[in-house]
């Protein structure tokens, strides 16, 4: 946004300075006739004088307010949107890359929405300043919808917390600089989840962390995925979010701007696989003409369509929600359950357009519909958006 209005300004400046190139000529053969008669001189022309008005207005105006949040943490300021329409295209390409890049917003998103001054710059400050990548350290072997049954423990001794337990299915596990880690730090089976979990900062050189293997996986298979064990790792108090029993909030709070980007990836396979099809449907041949004529592929390209321009609209509304500060759980729920759907089912077409050949990896659809199914269980299964989109709607007509 910065750049933008630098180069609007600078296109402006370019015109009123076209405009006025003759006089300025005329001008600047006077000045420079005038300097000669007197030596060497200070004065600036029209021309520079402008510059320099046009370079302290955007200064004062526009950098000055921007940049104590600049030095903070860096990075380029983009909205939620924005990072959408850019995560709809790398996923078009390659969804397990993808997840790659976008797990780093999953593991930024509790410092950016919780962190104090000091942990955004440096731990936020780092990841604009090196090609760096960081994860989001919650689900369990035992927990993964059910968050509340997280069994990893943080226990508090002097100016420190100790934690031992295990975390699996973690995106960009052991390519991570540092995690974010969800714990739980108060031990009484009842107390509520609100109060009973604490989130921290955890460096992944610290002692007593264990990588696990990399992870086959049915798709997404460029995503690093792994198990984290975590024995005796010790954590200092700066490196808590908030306060000790924040956690649940800040970790579940993270998906309201996450969620937007994951549907939108889910978009962008859709995008692919329906792109793939129709290409596919106006070079093969049957029946003495492309099978893009027979009204049986025709409706389903179509159907298909509907999907992925829906699917679009949803995220855009949910991403568009939370840049505008209002509180977009119901939006981004809908984005996510329903672009992780039409994901499956549009890449399940594609494979019936393909027909045997879409059931060969030598074609590019089988797998896409690998890649889809994952939207339809990370960062909240497809039935807990429908918990979330029921809860939301039903208070809505309760209030």
């Amino acid at each position: 946004m910065l750049f933008n209005k630098v180069l609007r300004a600078s296109v402006r400046s370019g015109i009123r300075l076209q405009s006025s190139s003759a006089a300025a000529a005329s001008a600047a053969a006077v000045h420079n006739s005038h300097s000669a008669s007197l030596g060497f001189s200070f004065e600036l022309t029209d021309q520079q004088k402008e510059f320099q008005q046009l370079a302290r207005k955007f200064a004062r105006e526009e950098i000055v307010p921007a940049a104590p949040a600049y030095d903070r943490s860096g990075g380029m300021g983009l909205s939620i949107f924005d990072n959408c329409l850019i995560t709809e295209e790398l996923a078009y390409g390659c969804t397990g890359m993808q997840t790659a890049i976008e797990a780093n917003s999953l593991g930024q998103m509790p410092v950016i929405l919780a962190g104090n001054d000091a942990q955004k710059r440096k731990y936020l400050g780092r990841m604009a300043e090196e090609p760096l990548m960081c994860a989001y350290c919650v689900t369990e072997p035992g927990a993964g919808s059910d968050v509340a049954g997280i069994k990893t423990r943080a226990v508090k001794m002097g100016d420190e917390y100790v934690v031992n337990g295990q975390k699996m299915w973690i995106t960009n596990g052991g390519k991570a600089n540092w995690y974010f880690l969800l714990a739980r730090t108060n031990s009484d089976p009842k107390c509520p989840a609100g109060k009973a979990f604490t989130g921290f900062i955890v460096d992944a050189d610290t002692p007593g962390i264990q990588i696990g293997r990399k992870e086959m996986n049915m798709g997404q298979r460029c995503s690093d995925t792994r198990g984290i064990t975590f024995e005796d790792v010790r954590i200092p108090k700066e490196n808590v979010l908030i306060a000790e029993g924040s956690g649940f909030k800040i970790a579940m709070g993270a998906f309201d701007n996450t969620r937007p980007p994951v549907a939108a990836g889910a978009t962008g396979l859709a995008q692919r696989a329906l792109d793939e099809a129709t290409r596919y449907a106006l070079e093969r041949k049957t029946f003495g003409k492309v099978i893009a004529e027979h009204q049986a592929v025709s409706f389903l390209l179509a159907e298909m369509a509907i999907k992925v321009e829906l699917a679009r609209m949803a995220y855009q509304r949910s991403a568009w929600e939370v840049d505008q500060g209002r509180r977009n759980t119901l939006y981004a729920s809908i984005a996510k359950a329903f672009a992780g759907d039409i994901a499956n089912q549009v890449a399940s077409d594609a494979v019936q357009v393909f027909g045997g050949n879409g059931f060969n990896s030598e074609y590019p659809v089988e797998k896409l519909m690998r890649d889809a199914k994952i939207y339809q269980i990370y960062e909240g299964t497809a039935q807990i958006q429908r918990l979330i989109i029921a809860r939301e709607h039903l208070g809505r007509f309760q209030k």
